[in-house]
């Protein structure tokens, strides 16, 4: 009871501690794209909300879109520049 009760006070400490600090215990890696999140299809431009280029720190260079219908997923950057005409994806915002 007290290992537990320990813990849990060092957890709350930490949280009270984090958002004083303004440190985020989200990952850095939730805007990397992972093997299921890939779509190979051809997107219509006006279908597509938004779009930015991953992180470096990620492991797959890619593209992540957002829908009009607020649907997420990633395309290939060469899939994406190939069909959207894009030299280099950038934020964007219609």
């Amino acid at each position: 009871m007290k290992v537990s009760s320990l813990a849990l006070l060092s957890m709350l400490l930490a949280a009270l501690w984090a958002g004083s600090q303004g440190v985020s215990f989200r990952s850095t890696y939730s805007a990397c794209c992972y093997k299921d999140m890939f779509i190979w299809q051809k997107i219509p431009a006006n279908l597509i909300k938004s779009y930015q280029e991953t992180p470096s720190h990620c492991s797959h260079t890619a593209v992540r879109v957002e829908m009009r219908n607020g649907k997420k997923f990633c395309m290939d950057q060469d899939f994406f520049q190939q069909h959207h005409g894009q030299k280099q994806p950038t934020r964007t915002s219609v």
